[in-house]
């Protein structure tokens, strides 16, 4: 059997991407071990059909951190019997790359998203340079490699002449939950589940609020705005419409999800990342019967223009915002023409299929 070891630089309780990848392939026969973190706030983990490290570290932010991790990875990697290495974004690849030379194992790299370009590094010529530098000298070099969706890996094929596949974080439909219908819903509630970073549209949304009756936003998520939004929360007195859950485990995350009356996504275009991306909750969305108010981005206005499951805005500006969430709640027509719509994408859209793509090209 051979053994796969997987890196991340996460604490794995939310990871449903990376979950989903080691499932499949321990499911194939390959031997898995999911090498994570250790934050102080991380939940216990619950039962994996694989193996799992997660690593205390001294430094949890900054260069220190990337370094650290990289460190302790390599060291770990090095003396461990392992045959395959899965390496999750360019924050974990300079360890796994070094051990792929050295001890002669094959290297895949699974791009979560387009990192050189996340808003995160705009603005920061010296971090930027640094990542280009370790994207430049490695990519070219690999064989195998996957991203989540098709526009990012026609940037990173054409840029360094590989052959990116795309492989994209979907919902198992054989784990499907019963949809709500709207009169079981006893909320008119509004979701955002996923990183709470910038750019994510979030604080249009809270301030849209204002002007939206009888509903409430939920906020699924944790990242480094939530402290900025919480504030924003209490200086805009919107205490009990705005309602944050912080990181819940995936496994829990449905219960929450079909409860919404609509989900957002409404990334903004700052940095070739967002640009392009395909969040990971359009599709959880879309498994879980609500319609989707998205951006209007290439990947994100495709599936939701292709399949007729929402709405689609031009502006973040919060009654325009207000507009189309009142809009969405109350328009009957609309919700009853989006419903069968939903069940179809969701027939359509399903990891069962994107999975095809993981094992053949481990199969290789």
């Amino acid at each position: 059997m051979k053994k796969v070891f997987i890196s991340v630089t996460n604490d794995l309780v939310s990871d449903q991407r990376v979950h989903k990848l080691a499932s499949s392939l321990q499911n194939a026969s390959f031997e898995i071990t999911l090498i994570g973190r250790r934050l102080k706030n991380s939940k216990k983990l619950s039962s994996r059909p694989y193996k799992t490290k997660r690593m205390r570290l001294l430094f949890n932010t900054g260069p220190l951190f990337y370094f650290e991790y990289n460190f302790r990875l390599f060291f770990f990697l090095i003396f461990s019997n392992t045959d395959i290495l899965l390496s999750n974004d360019l924050d974990t690849l300079p360890a796994n790359y070094l051990v792929s030379l050295l001890k002669k194992n094959k290297l895949v790299y699974d791009s979560h998203e387009y990192f050189t370009e996340v808003p995160e590094l705009i603005g920061r010529k010296t971090k930027k340079y640094i990542w280009e530098l370790i994207e430049r000298n490695i990519l070219p070099r690999l064989k195998f490699s996957y991203t989540v969706c098709e526009s990012i890996a026609d940037i990173y094929n054409k840029k360094y002449n590989i052959d990116m596949k795309v492989v994209r974080n979907i919902p198992k439909c054989k784990e499907k939950k019963t949809i709500l219908e709207d009169k079981e819903r006893k909320k008119n509630i509004i979701l955002y589940q996923g990183a709470v970073n910038i750019g994510r549209g979030i604080e249009h949304l809270i301030r849209a609020m204002h002007y939206i009756n009888n509903a409430e936003f939920w906020i699924i998520g944790d990242g480094d705005e939530l402290e900025k939004l919480k504030k924003m929360v209490d200086d805009e007195e919107l205490k009990g419409k705005v309602i944050f859950f912080g990181k819940i485990p995936f496994e829990q995350l449905s219960e929450y999800t079909r409860q919404a009356k609509v989900g957002i996504s409404l990334e903004e275009n700052i940095g070739l990342n967002y640009y392009y991306a395909l969040p990971n909750k359009l599709f959880d969305y879309i498994h879980a019967g609500i319609p989707v108010l998205g951006s209007d981005l290439p990947e994100i206005s495709a599936i939701i223009n292709k399949y007729d499951i929402g709405l689609i805005s031009n502006s973040h500006d919060k009654e325009h915002l207000a507009g189309l969430i009142k809009k969405m709640i109350t328009n009957e027509e609309l919700r009853k023409n989006w419903k069968p719509n939903l069940e179809i994408a969701s027939q359509e859209l399903c990891w069962e299929n994107e999975e095809k793509v993981l094992l053949s090209l481990f199969e290789n």
